[in-house]
């Protein structure tokens, strides 16, 4: 089972024993005292908490996952590719149009499609697709 399928379930799990849990104090020891609406909101305020706890665990996960793979630098050298144009095929990889890599990198759309023109005259490619289909291929991008 992968791992964020086998957390999944764990997180549900738990969640049902909590669930269950509060249930059984409820019945016990707090019906007289409180209208649901106290429980609800406790239930609210547990899964809002749980719910942002694992959108971060979620996002470190990615975030080191991504981190962790770096391009073939045998291919780079292979097919002369600068800094900037690795970073633009990264970027169309991603699934960025020209401006979004303009404003992510700080150059200007014309410099997005000169360095994708070279990108796709050193891939031997003719549009995008193929320049993300080559590259993975290559091992530049994941």
């Amino acid at each position: 089972m992968k791992p964020m399928k086998r957390s999944i379930l764990i997180y549900g799990l738990a969640l049902g024993l909590i669930l269950m849990l509060l249930k059984a104090i409820e019945y016990r020891y707090l019906v007289r005292g409180f209208s649901i609406d106290v429980y609800m909101g406790i239930m609210a305020i547990g899964f809002t908490a749980l719910g942002i706890w694992i959108a971060r665990q979620m996002r470190n996960n990615e975030n080191h996952s991504l981190g962790t793979v770096m391009p073939d630098p045998e291919s780079i050298e292979a097919l002369g590719l600068s800094e900037r144009e690795l970073d633009v095929l990264k970027l169309i990889a991603k699934g960025c149009s020209n401006q979004e890599i303009a404003d992510q990198l700080y150059i200007s759309i014309h410099t997005v499609k000169t360095h994708s023109s070279n990108l796709y005259s050193k891939l031997d490619v003719k549009r995008r697709t193929q320049a993300v289909t080559r590259a993975k291929e290559l091992g530049l991008v994941h």
